[in-house]
């Protein structure tokens, strides 16, 4: 999830050119971005193709990965393609699909193929092929398996799922009281309750007892909201030509506690992201509500912390989460030993899915996260439940991670957590907002 330039092994020319050209909004050409390289018939070595836009941390890891799956098959060479997070990717992925360049596989957030799969921009999976694999429904947790889904076929595989959780540092837990003796935190069931434990924490660090930040960034208000949305059993039904269907009380409801949260006491009133991990890193404030992806910032800044899901206040258990999922760019003739190849490349890569665990994320195929060695990771086994509690977007044409949705949100809710609205009129706002997108029709097509 972070963007940074992906470290790891050494990319290509051609690669990095590719990488360039998305940061840089597509300056460079679109055939540097082919992605389809023949097989090695003489060699014995099938080329496979593979875009993502993972970076950073992540990118090492899935770097070692793909060289580990390689080594392990033999007969595979995979061609890694690394661009830009966010609308670059989306954007060329989109164009090489519908420009017949489309690479061999790619990774996609499960919560954007809604918008991709009617318009033809992906391929399903074939599931016996998969069964073949060892790629079953019985694999994946049911909400992960479902989310492939889009008009009866499967078209995306996920790799893990990575919830909106909660880290605490334990001895300013400790220190406040609110510590159980198995070392997890004190139950909180009911808003006040996490507000009292929260403010106990605050009188010992002195600055705050919990660090979120939100300014300028639509996707942290909208992973925090929709968590205390889903916790109210709510749903949100976005259906193109139909207006929004949704709860206004408990949109209401999660607004006004989300601003009870920034008084400047609890949590800042003004604060992005990166002062309020900054601020937990340093002991600083005793919670923090952020992904799973920031599990190695945790461990690199060296304070005694765990993690765990948001607790459940307003009565239903979930979170909010996405999931990083392989798809199969549209190809018009897909060359067929390419096409097993990728089904043999992801479900090999699945099952050495232990090591993306060790980013944060909750690996998706059940035989890694049953196994016993997912339990000697920790925190990472104890918010490993929060793959049963998962919430993705609701599904609708503009939705999901790194999207405008997410700008909207931001839009309409920034003032209201500044005070500059009322819950009721931020949220009047986006709603209006959603209404005019789903009045027009879903523009990604072939």
């Amino acid at each position: 999830m972070t963007r940074s330039r992906p470290g790891g092994p050494a990319l290509s020319r051609r690669r990095m050119l590719a990488g360039t050209a998305a940061l840089l909004g597509g300056a460079f050409a679109a055939p540097a971005l082919t992605g389809c390289t023949a097989a090695g018939a003489a060699s014995g070595i099938t080329n496979l193709s593979y875009w993502h836009l993972l970076s950073g941390g992540d990118g090492i890891t899935m770097a070692t990965l793909v060289a580990e799956v390689e080594k392990e098959l033999g007969d595979l060479a995979v061609d890694q393609t690394v661009l830009a997070w966010g609308a670059p990717y989306y954007t060329k992925l989109a164009m090489a699909a519908a420009g017949g360049r489309a690479p061999d596989i790619a990774i996609m957030h499960a919560s954007r193929v809604t918008g991709w799969a009617p318009g033809g921009l992906l391929d399903p999976w074939d599931l016996d092929l998969l069964a073949e694999f060892d790629i079953t429904e019985d694999t994946f947790k049911p909400r992960i398996w479902e989310k492939g889904f889009t008009d009866g076929k499967l078209y995306s595989v996920a790799l893990d799922s990575h919830p909106f959780i909660m880290f605490f540092n334990t001895e300013v837990a400790d220190d406040a009281g609110v510590l159980a003796s198995d070392g997890k935190l004190i139950e909180t069931s009911t808003p006040d309750e996490f507000l009292d434990m929260a403010l106990e924490m605050q009188k010992v660090t002195g600055q705050h007892g919990l660090s979120w930040g939100y300014l300028n960034d639509g996707a942290q208000l909208w992973r925090l909201f929709y968590t205390f949305y889903k916790q109210h059993g709510a749903d949100m039904v976005l259906e193109t030509g139909k207006p929004a269907q949704f709860d206004e009380d408990a949109a209401i409801e999660s607004l006004e506690y989300m601003t009870k949260l920034v008084d400047g006491t609890v949590a800042a009133k003004n604060s992005d992201i990166n002062n309020g991990i900054a601020e937990f890193a340093g002991g600083k404030s005793g919670l923090l509500f952020s992904g799973v992806w920031e599990l190695r910032t945790m461990q690199d800044a060296g304070i005694p912390f765990d993690a765990t899901t948001i607790p459940t206040l307003f009565g239903t258990p979930a979170v909010y989460a996405d999931s990083h999922a392989f798809v199969l760019p549209h190809q018009s003739n897909p060359d067929e030993t390419k096409r097993r190849a990728a089904y043999e490349f992801m479900s090999t890569l699945l099952k050495d899915s232990i090591e993306w665990a060790g980013a944060g994320h909750i690996p998706a195929y059940l035989p890694v996260i049953e196994d016993p060695a997912y339990d000697d990771l920790i925190p990472q086994a104890h918010y490993a439940n929060a793959a049963d509690l998962i919430n993705y977007d609701p599904p609708a044409w503009f939705t999901g991670s790194g999207s405008d949705f997410q700008n909207y949100f931001l839009d309409a809710i920034q003032g209201v957590m500044l005070g500059g609205t009322t819950p009721e009129a931020g949220f009047s706002s986006f709603i209006a907002r959603i209404n005019t997108l789903l009045s027009k029709p879903n523009p990604v097509t072939v």
